[in-house]
């Protein structure tokens, strides 16, 4: 099924684990970088993006269990680099309703995270903390900075001694590389990751789906690292801090905790890399596990089609659709046009005709399907080698009801004019 799915969407090399009934089975298919001849096997590692997060959040999680960090104390008391910037809590940062910018700013190489938070602390704001969801990737470099200050290890030491080494990862296996896939001509592999090691806690890892699975089976108190987080810590972990906020998590969950995505009653967390995709996902009441990493830019297309094939089998995977959005049935949408900017973040919305544009970041402009709830998305482009749609929504001001963000890939973005 792996193989037969990932040369459907034309992605050079995958692995698949299930942890179900106690027993956790793989699968392995293709190659680490297309036309190498070196095969994926079970201990081949992936990029997995952001689903690095898990592990910084159980990180700090652990620390708190252990008393060394505040979950609601204000995080400028725990971390002097903060103390000039504004006030928001770790269960915040956690959850992305901090109100912190969606990206990192450019340092020279080398930059560490309490010189990179020093400086930039101040200029991270964007929303009010605590009142809407907004994807962050500092967010979650202040986390693992945190984790630095209160273990006095560097935070790729910290993963490794307090998660990975638990889990019974031994030693790094060969990184497979991340691939371009086109519709008509040969995946191009791209053999460097782009996140920088200032980004690590927020996409650094690279693990394979076994890896994945048993830290998923991990938070359940099942397999090889039953024991590492206790039942109350795991739970509150997957406790919804988006419930009752002005905006959701719309276009990448049904809801969030620290550190992990909700999908009805499963958890989990996606990732994606230059060329990669990875997913997990966790059922607690089951204690069933999915876990797949893609070395393929289709990568969630691969996912989606996975879904449907074990949803054959009466396996129904928690998922967030991400086909979904505006249909087109309010091609118009007055008064979305305008600039957006989600701290050095920006995306441009035209109007053309009855059209709307979007451009992101200075991107070649793509049309928006928008919905009479001004849900959007963008052409998906059809068939299996397409690439996923933006997905996102426009955002009204209640005291004026006049459209004054807008949300894409959960990134929050105020419109400046």
């Amino acid at each position: 099924m792996l193989t037969e799915l990932a040369l459907l969407h034309g992605v050079p090399g995958a692995q698949l684990a299930v942890w179900r009934d106690g027993l956790l089975l793989t699968a392995e298919t293709g190659e680490e970088e297309a036309g190498s001849g070196r095969p994926v096997t079970a201990e081949t590692a992936f990029p997995l993006g952001s689903l690095t997060k898990p592990f910084t959040a159980t990180l700090a999680a652990l620390l708190v269990s252990d008393g060394d960090a505040d979950l609601d104390e204000p995080l400028s008391d725990q971390l002097a680099e903060l103390r000039d910037g504004p006030e928001f809590t770790l269960r915040q940062v956690l959850g992305h309703t901090a109100g912190l910018a969606a990206n990192t700013t450019e340092s020279p190489p080398g930059t560490t995270r309490a010189r990179w938070l020093a400086r930039y602390a101040p200029e991270l704001a964007v929303h009010e903390p605590g009142t809407v969801f907004s994807y962050s990737n500092p967010g979650y470099l202040i986390a693992g900075r945190l984790v630095e200050e209160i273990t006095g290890l560097d935070w790729a030491e910290a993963v490794e001694a307090m998660l990975l080494r638990p889990l019974g990862r031994e030693s790094a296996g060969p990184v497979a590389a991340g691939h371009l896939v086109r519709p008509d001509g040969p995946a191009l592999p791209v053999r460097e990751q782009s996140v920088p090691p200032l980004e690590d806690p927020a996409a650094g890892l690279c693990l394979s789906a076994r890896d994945l699975a048993a830290f998923g089976a991990a938070h359940l108190g099942l397999g090889p690292g039953a024991g590492l987080i206790d039942a109350a810590t795991a739970a509150a972990m997957r406790e919804d801090v988006t419930e009752g906020l002005d905006v959701g998590a719309y276009g990448l969950a049904d809801g969030w905790g620290a550190g992990w995505s909700r999908y009805g009653t499963w958890f989990g967390h996606d990732g994606t890399g230059d060329g990669a995709w990875s997913h997990l996902r966790v059922h607690p009441s089951t204690g069933t596990v999915v876990a797949l990493t893609a070395g393929g830019s289709t990568g969630a297309r691969l996912w989606e089609s996975l879904l449907g094939r074990l949803a054959g089998t009466g396996l129904r995977v928690g998922d967030h659709p991400r086909d979904a959005g505006g249909s087109g049935a309010a091609p118009a949408a007055p008064g979305c046009a305008g600039r957006y900017v989600n701290g050095g973040w920006s995306c441009r919305v035209d109007a053309e005709g009855d059209a709307l544009l979007l451009s992101v970041d200075g991107a070649a402009p793509v049309r928006l399907l928008v919905g009479e709830d001004l849900a959007f998305r963008t052409p998906s482009g059809g068939g299996p080698r397409a690439p996923m749609p933006y997905l996102g929504r426009f955002v009204r001001d209640p005291a004026t009801g006049g459209v004054d963000r807008v949300q894409i890939s959960g990134r929050l973005s105020v419109r400046r004019k």
